[in-house]
């Protein structure tokens, strides 16, 4: 089997590549009921062409919920992170997951050369593509689960 090591795979082979976004001007509301139907826990704000800013369930629950803002009433832009930190398709995994720590985000947009959003990269995404692709971990997962009928 190939090496599919964080340092041999590159971000185009896991990234996601349909990716919802949700317009500046959209309310935290608006943003949360999408969240919910597409089961994700953020949004890129703005468009394919221009990212302005990354909208999480993190984002709508300390800058709105907590503080007692009205939801329906507050603009996804005024509670995105930003900067936006991106990747490029052609990134190792390891680089990708770098700024990840780094900047302790769990998410990032792929962008390709003229700055447009052509992915979107999540930890889960990684964890189960390594893990899944790990020959050692799915051996070790088999012993434990042959073992746990033993006892």
């Amino acid at each position: 089997m190939p090496n599919l090591s964080a340092e041999n795979l590159r971000v185009a082979d896991v990234m996601a590549r349909d990716v919802e976004f949700i317009e500046p001007h959209a309310s935290a509301q608006a943003a949360a009921v999408l969240m919910g139907e597409i089961e994700v826990g953020a949004l890129p704000v703005g468009s394919a062409d221009r990212i302005v800013g990354i909208v999480t369930d993190r984002d709508l629950l300390y800058r709105v919920v907590a503080r007692g803002r009205d939801p329906a009433a507050v603009s996804v832009q005024e509670v995105a992170s930003r900067p936006v930190l991106a990747c490029s398709p052609g990134d190792t995994l390891r680089a990708a997951m770098d700024v990840m720590v780094a900047n302790y985000v769990r998410r990032l947009p792929v962008l390709d050369g003229s700055r447009r959003v052509v992915g979107w990269l999540t930890l889960a995404d990684i964890a189960r593509h390594l893990l899944v692709n790990d020959d050692a971990l799915q051996v070790s997962l088999l012993t434990l689960t042959e073992g746990a009928g033993a006892g």
